[in-house]
């Protein structure tokens, strides 16, 4: 059973950072890709970014250039840095742990809320 545990979410006034955190524990196999998916409220959950294990990285448009993930292989964390934070950034950010070959598996967090507003 894989826990993946996120912090770091609250309420930011819109143009300011935030940066959020993820930890995954509790896995026998490697995680090969961690990332933030979002939801906001009557909306579908979306991807927000993800990170593998060999650095390479998919971004959203809508936070291209605003948004930057990073990930430590060796601890299983990730981070996500967000700049520039706008109203429609609202939503609960949710942390996925996943490994996408056999065995695979794919972990949530609990989520964490952010809000832009001012």
């Amino acid at each position: 059973q894989v826990q993946v545990v996120e912090s770091g979410g609250g309420l930011v006034q819109p143009g300011g950072s935030l940066r959020l955190s993820c930890a995954a524990s509790g896995s026998f196999f490697s995680i090969d890709t961690m990332g933030w998916y979002r939801q906001a409220p009557g909306k579908q959950r979306e991807l927000v970014a993800s990170v593998r294990t060999n650095g390479s990285t998919n971004y959203a448009d809508s936070v291209k250039g605003r948004f930057t993930i990073s990930m430590d292989n060796a601890k299983n964390t990730v981070s996500l840095q967000m700049s520039s934070l706008k109203p429609e950034d609202t939503a609960v950010y949710y942390c996925n742990a996943e490994r996408t070959w056999w065995p695979k598996f794919a972990s949530w967090g609990q989520g964490t809320q952010v809000t832009v507003s001012s």
